[in-house]
């Protein structure tokens, strides 16, 4: 009994980490309007904030695992929230002195710190507890990772976003003490909430030194890398997670694209059900509004559905075969796509929407089944599945590059191979006995 309320207590304390890095990851989201102004950015310039964040998975994933190994667990946590808090700091003087460099020094840290809590506390938790209940475990501690993103925007307007930002025209019509007294002022608004969240990640941390972790995986130096990439389940599930994440980004990253290339800003305009959806979400007539920001709002039922099915996933893959749960997941993704290729207008729009919903199980499910009996390598196998993240960086711009030759609907047949090779790694681990 003691054990089993350490635990939940272990648990409960991981969740939280899971909400926090999902929630600071979205919130940097909101300091790119900010970002363009306070630094002269272009719009590739912006763009790169989201690239050193998949760099940092992609670098230091595998070194994150390597000193995993070497420190443990429970002292990798504590470092993951130190090298985040660093990174939160860092945005002082990275406003303060309008350097641009330093700001995305700044995030890299911060993304570096989220990469080696992600190489940490996945497995932790897939452990913590029955072998069977692991990734029921993972998708409700990741359910919580989906919430963070999902309060993250609303936070991230409150305080970051609140007042008006000038364009660079309207800046450079400034003169004297009033452009430096605006410019101070964008500083602090992008100061203030980050030293709050170094803050805030510092008392977690203390609370970690002090907290009694159950000592689950084994944190000692018995294999190589070369060892864990002859684990074949193993690596099947690293394109997994290349897979999953790739066209997660690919189909978020373009569905305001996708609507205005089926001229859906009319049709949203003109019925009356839809109309309604809008205007609540965009919280103003719809005439004021900017075609792009009037189909922009239903994206938030895309990345929701990730959050509302995780609560689910955690329920299914706990009564059901957690493969079969990814398998039929992973159908309904396909069978979606298809639809919304080949319908138009409402039907196309919400097909593809819908798939948001049924992303949800699909990183924590592929994770736990992929670390499923490896023991000891646990470590190294978790940074090559964080490593695969990349495929957010990939798999996009190729559907890009597809989208500019052949079209947006063609172009989803990319996305679709690879929900097919997910549905494949599912139905491969369906009469799978856990071992974890």
């Amino acid at each position: 009994m003691n054990q089993q309320k350490s635990y939940r207590s272990s648990f409960i304390l991981l969740t939280v980490l899971f909400f926090l890095w999902g929630f600071i990851t979205v919130l940097v989201d909101s300091l790119i309007p900010r970002l363009r102004e306070l630094f002269t950015l272009t719009y590739f310039q912006a763009g790169m904030v989201q690239f050193a964040f998949f760099g940092a998975f992609f670098l230091l994933s595998i070194p994150a695992s390597y000193i995993l190994s070497k420190i443990g667990y429970k002292k990798g946590i504590i470092l993951g929230l130190v090298t985040m808090a660093l990174g939160c700091l860092l945005f002082y003087p990275a406003a303060s002195y309008r350097v641009f460099g330093i700001f995305m020094l700044a995030y890299f840290i911060l993304a570096g710190g989220i990469t080696i809590l992600q190489v940490a506390a996945n497995p932790y938790v897939a452990v913590l507890g029955s072998e069977d209940g692991a990734s029921s475990r993972l998708n409700l501690s990741q359910a919580f990772n989906s919430l963070g993103t999902a309060i993250a925007p609303a936070i991230g307007a409150l305080f970051i976003l609140s007042d008006k930002i000038k364009t660079k025209d309207e800046i450079d019509a400034l003169v004297g003490t009033a452009k430096e007294q605006y410019l101070i002022a964008e500083a602090s608004a992008v100061q203030t909430p980050f030293i709050g969240l170094a803050l805030f990640i510092v008392l977690i941390a203390i609370y970690f030194f002090f907290a009694k972790l159950p000592k689950l995986i084994s944190e000692t130096e018995t294999g190589t890398y070369k060892d864990a990439l002859k684990q074949k389940n193993l690596m099947l599930g690293v394109f997994g997670i290349f897979c999953y994440v790739g066209a997660e980004v690919a189909i978020g990253s373009y569905l305001v694209n996708y609507f205005m290339d089926m001229n859906l800003v009319s049709l949203i305009k003109e019925e009356g059900f839809m109309k309604s959806i809008a205007e609540s979400l965009l919280n103003s007539g719809l005439a004021e509004k900017d075609d792009k920001a009037v189909v922009g709002v239903f994206v938030t039922f895309y990345w929701s559905g990730a959050m509302i099915g995780r609560f689910i996933g955690s329920y299914l893959t706990k009564i059901i075969n957690p493969g079969k749960v990814l398998g039929i997941f992973a159908t309904c993704a396909v069978a979606l796509i298809l639809i919304s290729i080949s319908t138009t207008g409402l039907v196309s729009m919400w097909s593809i929407l819908a798939v948001g919903l049924f992303n949800s199980i699909m990183f924590p499910t592929i994770f736990t089944l992929a670390i499923d009996g490896i023991g000891s390598l646990k470590p190294k196998g978790s940074g090559l599945l964080c490593t695969a993240i990349v495929g957010g960086a990939i798999i996009p711009p190729t559907y890009g590059f597809l989208t500019d030759n052949i079209g947006f609907k063609p172009a989803l047949f990319l996305v679709i191979c690879a929900y097919a090779y997910i549905l494949y790694y599912g139905y491969r681990n369906s009469k799978k006995t856990f071992n974890l």
